[in-house]
């Protein structure tokens, strides 16, 4: 079965499609990848070059999809960043079809818009199109911490507090909600600056239980990117090979440790996806998740 990808995509380096689309295919996946982007780089560089891809060629290129009659090998759609909001209602859109053709199919919206110590990142509007229309539709959200806090409005400083977080998240709709990095003690749209942390985690909810998970965590520079792409995309994956949520985060946990310890040891500013990719086959190390 095939994940149909729409999100950004850059021609040197790993963010958006670029570092979802490979590790969805070295785990058994055909991958539909329609970019919402195309630039020379990731932004956390500071400069690049390039532009936002219109929500009509997205259409189209779906439309392309129904003619060949294949939507109904489509498992799941994922979604990533979004140049711009009209690409909301394109991605909907998507997500129908879809599940028209195959009403199993899964919808995984990775709402990206901003991180910590560096806010919002997006255009303006994409928050509202989030929050209005495109988290109700998807079965699984993945935010980082930012992003959970902007989409609720809720404080997520304490792990007390971010369970409520998950919660009304799970109102708005998803059934599985992954918090893709929470650090216990800090509120990320208000604190300037991140202190050290030695450990980062993820918190998963399938709405029945929620599990929380721990490992070590790099101290990369400012500016790195692509990771919280990598998650989303190997999450889906297991998801949809194991239905458990507590399995799909404790396999995503490992695979991501692998690449992010890769990267580090090798002094890339950049993902080592492809060079580290048995990280994501078969991780050489393992994380528990509790529940909580």
């Amino acid at each position: 079965m095939a994940v149909l990808s729409i999100q950004s995509h850059v021609v040197y380096g790993y963010a958006g499609n670029t570092a979802a689309a490979f590790p969805l295919q070295r785990l058994g996946h055909e991958v539909w990848a329609i970019n919402t982007v195309e630039f020379s780089n990731h932004t956390g560089y500071g400069a690049w070059r390039g532009q936002a891809l219109g929500a009509d060629l997205a259409e189209d290129l779906v439309q392309g999809l129904a003619e060949r009659g294949v939507l109904h090998h489509c498992a799941a759609v994922l979604s990533g960043y979004m140049g711009a909001p009209e690409i909301g209602g394109a991605v909907m859109n998507a997500v129908r079809r879809v599940k028209d053709a195959n009403p199993a199919a899964l919808y995984c919206c990775d709402p990206v818009m901003g991180d910590l110590g560096r806010g919002f990142y997006v255009k303006p509007g994409i928050l509202e199109v989030f929050k209005r229309s495109v988290i109700g539709l998807a079965d699984i959200i993945t935010p980082n911490q930012f992003e959970l806090e902007a989409l609720t409005g809720l404080d997520t400083s304490t792990f007390a507090k971010t369970k409520d977080a998950v919660a009304a998240a799970h109102e708005q709709g998803p059934k599985v909600v992954l918090v893709t990095s929470f650090r216990d003690g800090i509120s990320p749209l208000t604190t300037e600056k991140i202190p050290p942390q030695e450990r980062i985690e993820m918190i998963a909810s399938d709405g029945s239980a929620l599990y929380r998970i721990s490992t070590p965590e790099f101290p990369f520079p400012a500016g790195m990117a692509g990771s919280g792409d990598l998650t989303a995309a190997v999450f889906l994956s297991r998801y949809l090979e194991t239905g458990s949520v507590k399995q799909a985060l404790e396999m995503t946990a490992a695979s991501v440790y692998g690449i992010m310890q890769a990267t580090f040891a090798g002094g890339s500013k950049e993902l080592r996806i492809i060079q580290a990719q048995s990280e994501l086959a078969a991780p050489s190390s393992s994380f528990s998740a509790a529940c909580v």
